[in-house]
């Protein structure tokens, strides 16, 4: 019987194994390195391609970006004012359109610009947080 550690390094390897069967086009290695949330709108509006859902790389590594990015503005939301956004709502599907949506009408933005708008104007919930429980600085 395989246990948790051994099922956790068999996904790892599967993966391994995929992704160099699969490699991602250079458009997606160039925007690997460089980091997504620095591409302009006019740049990425092309690559992103919301109803291949993530099955595309470009859409994946948005994806991934995304639940980074608004985490870290929880923790910065909830340090502030022990409020965050519920991410429930963000699913492959509604992130890719949006990001999608927000760069057709700004190419001269960045997809931070979209999240950015989104952070500002969702619902909050509240949440019991005990503020300078973050302790990174020492």
């Amino acid at each position: 019987m395989i246990n948790r550690v051994g099922l956790q390094i068999l996904a790892v390897l599967s993966l391994s194994v995929a992704a160099a069967a699969f490699p991602p086009p250079a458009r997606a290695e160039a925007l690997l390195s460089r980091g997504i949330g620095t591409a302009s709108c006019a740049g990425l509006i092309a690559d992103v391609k919301p109803d291949e859902g993530l099955n595309n790389p470009i859409n994946l590594m948005l994806y991934a970006w995304v639940q980074g990015y608004v985490s870290a503005a929880n923790v910065a939301l909830l340090e502030y004012d022990r409020r965050h956004v519920d991410m429930t709502e963000l699913t492959d599907t509604n992130v890719l359109h949006m990001i999608h949506e927000y760069c057709k009408a700004h190419p001269e933005k960045k997809p931070a610009n979209a999240l950015d708008a989104y952070i500002k104007t969702t619902k909050k919930m509240r949440a019991q947080w005990q503020t300078g429980t973050v302790e990174w600085d020492e």
